[in-house]
């Protein structure tokens, strides 16, 4: 018996292979977005509390009803909003789950949609495995990766369904504005297209910059998903908690998909989110990766390297290395984790056609000196 693979990507994708080579090598890894310092100290004891106090079964479908009331206020009291409730929350284990099952929610066999590379690895097979078609728009590196909206709409036709973005966007670090926003509503109007809004690094926006939520647009509010992850929020990332925020319509159907694809969420880790929500500190990660990212751009400030333009949100930097060789990025990024002993992550990774660029990213989501020690090899590769 023969079996129909659906998907034809490479079974291993690039993050498990640095990782792994980095592993193997005993590199920096400046590759995966794995942060490697230790989490908060309460959500420890907040998660031994849970399971001593009996929080080991199911949780409800939906999520406990403390973590949605928790994640509510919180974004109410962010953004100055009452759309917000536990009827538009919906726990999930991890972000990527919410991004296949949003689409699972909204489109059928031949709907086609819209994403913009670079993208994250994920996003390709989830319109795929859920019978869309992908249709892509790319971001020009010589163009600091700006999106060009006259693009997009030249890429909606009659069989749009939806459109796929990421803000802030890994990899290149850009942050959504209003002004963005603002263009994507004139462009859906009054049609029948949807937006899975990828807002996973929500909290960790820098320099004075805010994240504008998807669900906030009241020009679609109605049609959008928003799909976050505390796993990027308080850098546990093994933990595998997300949720998403949709108006109670999208959310309804949003549920009737999530209920059979696994119905309960990880119930002791939703009570020590729900706890440590009710004591963090809303900023503490935001100013702990913007040092973390100038730690890094210092270092790197006298180095071959050519900074694009500086990350505005995420765990990432991009990097040029032309100056240095003429490897195409994947070898480049193998070559300076075997020779050099420091791991990043090639951009080509990011697009399903090659451009042909010669840039790599950089993680800064590490420990100080992990930073310090990658960047003064950095600052001496040739």
């Amino acid at each position: 018996m023969s079996l129909r693979i659906k998907h034809t990507a490479s079974p291993v994708n690039i993050f498990t292979i640095m990782t792994n080579l980095a592993r193997q090598e005993n590199a920096y890894n400046l590759s995966q977005g794995l942060p490697d310092y230790p989490i908060a100290s309460e959500l420890n004891e907040l998660l031994q509390e849970a399971v001593i106090e009996g929080f080991n079964q199911y949780a409800p479908m939906q999520g406990l009803v403390q973590l949605r009331e928790n994640i509510a206020r919180t974004l109410n009291d962010r953004y100055a909003t009452g759309f917000c409730s536990p009827d538009t929350v919906t726990i999930t284990p991890g972000a990527t789950y919410g991004i296949y099952t949003a689409l699972a929610a909204i489109i059928e066999k031949g709907d086609e949609v819209i994403y913009l590379e670079p993208a994250f690895d994920c996003y390709l097979p989830a319109i795929e495995i859920n019978g869309g078609i992908p249709v892509r728009v790319t971001l020009e590196s010589h163009n600091n990766f700006a999106i060009d909206w006259e693009k997009i709409r030249d890429a909606i036709s009659a069989k749009t369904k939806a459109i796929l973005i990421n803000t802030p966007h890994n990899p290149t670090g850009y942050v959504w504005t209003q002004n963005d926003w603002d263009q994507l509503a004139a462009i859906i109007d009054v049609r029948d297209i949807y937006v899975v809004s990828d807002e996973v690094y929500d909290s960790i926006v820098f320099d004075g910059q805010q994240h504008i939520p998807g669900f906030l647009q009241a020009a679609f509010n109605d049609k959008i998903i928003s799909i976050y992850s505390f796993g990027k929020a308080f850098h546990i990332t093994g933990w595998k908690i997300g949720y998403c925020v949709a108006s109670k319509e999208i959310t309804e159907v949003f549920r009737s998909i999530h209920q059979y694809l696994t119905f309960s969420v990880n119930t002791p880790a939703q009570y020590a989110l729900a706890k440590y929500l009710e004591i963090y500190e809303p900023q503490e990660a935001a100013r702990m990766l913007q040092a973390k990212r100038d730690l890094l751009v210092n270092g790197l400030q006298p180095s071959p390297l050519n900074r694009l333009a500086i990350s505005m949100g995420t765990y990432f930097q991009l990097y040029d290395y032309s100056a240095i060789s003429d490897l195409n990025d994947f070898e480049f990024a193998q070559w300076l984790t075997v020779e050099h002993k420091v791991a990043t992550i090639p951009l080509s990774a990011f697009y399903k056609t090659p451009q042909h660029d010669r840039i790599v990213r950089f993680c800064f989501a590490k420990k100080d000196e992990v930073i310090e020690k990658a960047a003064k090899i950095l600052r001496h590769i040739s």
